[in-house]
């Protein structure tokens, strides 16, 4: 039971909120004082918020779940855990979750995660059925925890920073419905599919990955903190990411569309994360 309590809660997936952290070198270079243990904090309070809306989900999603090849395998989907203990512990999560965003001492961060919770209760009751709404909610959080990063260490989002965040959840989202389309041929586990075909999403995933990468290109070249003639750097390693990105969502018979999945497989984009990482310090002269 307790194996399948913490698989409801799917710390594998806390890895989306490396987002979190994509703000903090630029927030370095321009001059912030990051707190360590506030960001910590923050970003520990903010995974079990996750948490809490991930079983909520679960449960509301345990119908459908149990036709689909893979989320079938889901603890509530497959009955080992009921409705009523993934809606209790959804509780106690959201509750350490909130303790935890209080004690950061930043009122910001516990109002952004409350904004989460309500868009993915609306997503999880009905709203994930609207096609394209669908994925405009699903990318709203990634581009929350852009914000929740800036709050944490106490600087203003910069709109081209927002604008390739944005973007870049866009291609995620539609990348996300790819994938599920192609899992889920006749639209038996998600409705909203029926709202798409695969030659809009094939468009769709292509404009929003070369806007991304157009307002990266845009950001380095504006942004006052990267150093002289280093500003683009980084870029190699961005459009790498986003192209090896859409062509294994292509590749793949609905694995693809996962970041969390493709995060933990793939070694090349584990590798271009690295490379991005290494370059951005050094464009940004903090090595």
């Amino acid at each position: 039971m307790l194996l399948n309590l913490i698989r409801l809660a799917r710390p594998r997936h806390w890895i989306k909120n490396v987002f979190v952290l994509a703000p903090v070198p630029f927030a370095v270079a321009a001059g912030a004082k990051v707190d360590l243990v506030v960001l910590a904090t923050g970003i520990l309070g903010f995974s079990l918020v996750n948490s809490s809306v991930y079983a909520i989900n679960d449960v509301c999603d345990a119908a459908a779940d149990r036709l689909h090849p893979r989320k079938r395998l889901r603890p509530v989907a497959a009955g080992l855990v009921s409705p009523p203990v993934a809606l209790v512990e959804a509780a106690v999560l959201l509750a350490g979750g909130v303790a935890l965003c209080l004690a950061t001492g930043r009122p910001g961060v516990l109002l952004l995660a409350m904004i989460y919770v309500v868009l993915n209760l609306a997503y999880s009751l009905g709203v994930k059925h609207v096609a394209l709404v669908d994925v405009f909610l699903l990318s709203s959080g990634f581009v929350i925890r852009v914000f929740l990063g800036c709050e944490l260490v106490d600087v203003l989002a910069s709109p081209w920073l927002v604008l390739c965040a944005s973007a870049l959840a866009i291609f995620l989202g539609f990348s996300k419905r790819r994938a599920d389309l192609a899992s889920d041929p006749e639209c038996q586990t998600r409705p909203s599919l029926r709202g798409y075909t695969h030659a809009f999403l094939d468009q769709a995933t292509a404009i929003s990955a070369g806007v991304a990468l157009l307002c990266y290109a845009i950001y380095a070249i504006e942004s006052p903190v990267f150093e002289a003639g280093r500003q683009l750097v980084s870029l190699p390693f961005v459009a790498y990411g986003i192209l090896n990105y859409l062509r294994l969502n292509q590749l793949a018979d609905g694995r693809g569309g996962s970041p969390v999945e493709i995060a933990y497989s793939s070694r090349a984009m584990q590798i271009c994360a690295g490379g991005w990482l290494a370059a951005v310090f050094w464009s940004l002269g903090m090595w």
